[in-house]
């Protein structure tokens, strides 16, 4: 999300889309994130990995997508053990009557 504008400051902007991640620039530093690490980003449209918001100064959020991160998860990774995994091909579920099927 480069601005047009000569002299406005970007707070974030996605900068390289590439077969194994993304490089994000966010307060004048770079980020990778990976697609082991970042599932969420794979097969997605550049538009929707460009389409990203900076929240509070330390929020980002991927409306198209529906993902937030903040940016402590880029620079201490270690806090955040658990990890998001795609889900395949889950069964259908149907509520009848109160009751879930399987």
């Amino acid at each position: 999300m480069k601005s047009s504008k000569r002299g406005t400051n970007i707070s974030v902007s996605v900068e390289n889309i590439t077969p194994f991640g993304i490089w994000i620039f966010v307060k004048e530093k770079e980020y990778f994130l990976n697609y082991a690490t970042y599932p969420y980003f794979k097969d997605q449209t550049v538009r929707s990995i460009q389409n990203v918001q900076l929240l509070h100064g330390y929020h980002l959020y991927w409306p198209d997508l529906d993902v937030d991160l903040e940016i402590d998860n880029f620079e201490s990774p270690e806090k955040y053990p658990l990890k998001s995994k795609p889900r395949k091909n889950l069964p259908a579920r149907s509520v009848e009557r109160g009751t879930v099927r399987r």
